[in-house]
Formats: structure tokens, sequence, C-alpha cells
């Protein structure tokens, strides 16, 4: 996309840092916190990655747009980030699967971009001083008049998104597998259906896919449904999903989880439902200075490692976790957060990656086996 000829764009921080550069996608104004992601590939992924709701993303790779979007690849029926951040973008992608170039296809969404800016400075300040609120706008090109705006908006901390993001109906997930998806042998697929109960705190599709691959009817419920109505389903497990915002602020998840603790059913939890899991185990959540958000985060314990998909803010504390009940299984070995939890007499774990990948690396796929063998000894099918 040529610089001459894109319309200007104003990037500013809370803290009054400006960057000027040009427009790509919608015109308008948008404030949200200001994040990066440091994985090279899948941008469309992360773009409609609910988790990323509220959020307006720094993607570190120089040059966006190249292989343009699809149906296919989108992990929910939107862009769910509040703007993008690019070093270059192309307007003219290259590659078979494309039917929309990337400007295009945020403007249809009204999802606002700045691009032409130097993102390393950017995501060195974030990392410095940590995430924060920002605003991109074509049309307010005054950073006085924009820093307004941007200190007036509510801080990630305490911030409950989960209500913007799940369903609003309980659905069965009826999309047919497809050998396009697989990157596993399926070893652990269950001949007989297991029934999955997946709580959707903004669910992407890729882990719909992975549970239906290993065999699974998986049905989708809303984030504040009633445990009685989860149970009614007679479910083999219960799966809580990722989401965004901050985790304590999601009571009634916590509430519903922890409620659920005594029912004897199977529960894996991914992201923010490793979060809830925690909460309502009596561990504690705190917010992360800038978060993991990319595709090489190493996590493991005791020499063995995964190579990680991450997009999270917030972490459970280690010191909250009571030791008596909940061991932990990962450690992200970058700074020696919790990045997985164990109960030691009940058949629940958690993690806080991402082991359906999309975008990302595949290590961490024998979950979904561990969570389907979890299921069926306790049906009693081992």
């Amino acid at each position: 996309m040529g610089l001459v000829t894109a319309p200007p764009a104003l990037l500013v921080l809370a803290d009054g840092t400006v960057f000027r550069g040009f427009s790509f996608g919608a015109s308008g104004t948008s404030i949200g916190e200001v994040v990066f992601n440091t994985g090279m590939t899948g941008y469309q992924e992360v773009l409609t990655d609910p988790s990323y709701s509220g959020q307006i993303v720094t993607f570190t790779y120089p040059e966006l747009g190249n292989t343009g979007v699809n149906p296919e690849d989108e992990e929910s029926a939107r862009p769910q980030v509040k703007g993008a951040i690019a070093r270059n973008i192309s307007s003219r992608p290259s590659n078979w699967r494309s039917t929309q170039s990337l400007p295009d296809y945020l403007k249809q969404h009204h999802i606002p971009g700045i691009y032409g800016i130097d993102t390393r400075a950017l995501t060195r300040k974030l990392r410095s001083i940590g995430a924060m609120n920002g605003g991109i706008s074509t049309e307010i090109l005054d950073p006085a008049e924009l820093l307004m705006q941007v200190q007036e908006a509510p801080s990630m901390a305490g911030l409950n998104l989960v209500k913007d993001v799940t369903t609003t109906e309980i659905y069965e997930w009826s999309e047919p597998t497809s050998p396009e998806w697989e990157f596993s042998d399926g070893a652990a697929k269950s001949e007989e259906p297991l029934t999955v109960v997946a709580i959707d705190f903004g669910i992407k599709r890729n882990i719909l896919r992975r549970l239906a691959s290993y065999g699974c009817r998986v049905i989708v419920v809303p984030a504040d449904t009633p445990p009685e109505t989860i149970l009614g389903y007679n479910p083999d497990g219960i799966f809580l999903s990722n989401g965004p915002g901050d985790p304590a602020a999601n009571t009634d998840g916590v509430a519903v989880t922890k409620a659920l603790l005594t029912a004897d059913k199977p529960v894996f939890g991914i992201c923010m439902g490793h979060q809830i899991l925690g909460l309502s185990m009596g561990g504690e959540s705190f917010k992360l200075k800038f978060g993991h958000r990319g595709l090489n985060q190493p996590a493991g314990l005791r020499q063995k490692i995964e190579i990680t998909s991450q997009n999270h803010g917030f972490a459970i504390a280690q010191e909250s976790l009571p030791d008596a009940s909940v061991e932990i299984t990962h450690l992200n070995l970058n700074d020696r957060t919790v990045a997985g939890i164990r109960h030691k007499t009940l058949p629940m774990f958690s993690v806080q990656y991402h082991p359906e990948a999309s975008p990302g690396p595949h290590d961490a796929d024998y979950l979904f086996e561990q969570f389907v063998r979890t299921m069926r000894e306790s049906k009693g099918q081992a």
C-alpha cells in the first residue's frame, strides 16, 4: 500500500507517546489496550480470536497482509480486535486460498488500523512500561484530544469482556471433521461419541474442531449457564474455553465452575478456562506486565518442554494455589509463571496456552487425547 496515497492516522498511548502513520482498514477512532504479538504467521486467526476482544494488537512481524484472508481461517464470525498496528501492509495478497485483502477485510468489519510506524520502538516501550490503553484515529489527528479519550477508557484489570463474546444460545458444534485440519493420528478417538459441554468464554473454532476430531459430541453453552443445565446434558466431560478480559471479573464463570467441582466430571480448561479453574480451586490471578502473545513460548516442567502458542495478559499466582489439592504441571519457561495445573484427586486439568494451535505449533495436541482418556476412565472404558 503506497505511503503517499494512504490517509494519515494517529496512534496515542496512555502515557502520551505519539506515533504518526497511515490508515488501513476502516476510518474512525478506536480505543483499547495496546498489546503485541510476536507470531510470524497467523494474523487472521489472531484478529478473529475472541480472547483479543478489547485490545489493539501490534504485530511485530514487519509486513502484514501478504496472504490475504479467507473464511476457513477465521476463529470466530468476525474480527474481535479493536484495532491493528503494523510496520508495512500488503494490499495485494498472493495466496491461492485468499478471497479478500486484509485492508478490505478490516474495512468491511469497521476495524481501524495504522501502519508505517516504528513497531519495534512501540514493542520495546510496551515491554519496558507494560501494556497500556491507546487509541487509533483517522479523524482525531490532534494528539492531546485523542489522549483525553484514551485516558478516560477503563483499564483491562477488572474488566469482564466475556459477556461481549460468549454465545447467546446453546448449540451443538456441527462442522464436519475435515482432513484439512488434521495433524494427529487420532489414536484416542472414541468409537462411542463422548459428550462434552463447552462453556463459552470466547471459544475458538479450532478448539471445537479438535474436540470433534477426537470423537466428541460438543455442546456449546453461554458463560452464565447454570450448573444444573450443564449437568442436565449428562456430559462425559466439561470444557472451559479461552476468553478475554480479567478472569477475576468473570464471577459467573468462577461460580459455575466452583459448583461443578463436586460433580465428579472430567474438566479441561484452556487459557481463560485455566484461570477460571485455578480461581475456582482457591487460587488468585494477577495481571502480567505485557502478557504472553506469540507462537514460540516454551512451557514445561522436569525437563519436558513444549513450544506453545500463547495469548493471555493474566496468570494464576503460584503461591496462591493450595498445595494439598493442586499440582503445577507446566511453567512458562520465560518468566516461570504457572502454565498448567492438575487437581490431585479430581479428574481436572488446565493449561495457560493453546494446544489447538491455529496459529502455532502442534506440540501440545496430546492434551485433547489426555482429556478423552480421562473421560473414558471416568466412564470405566479404559
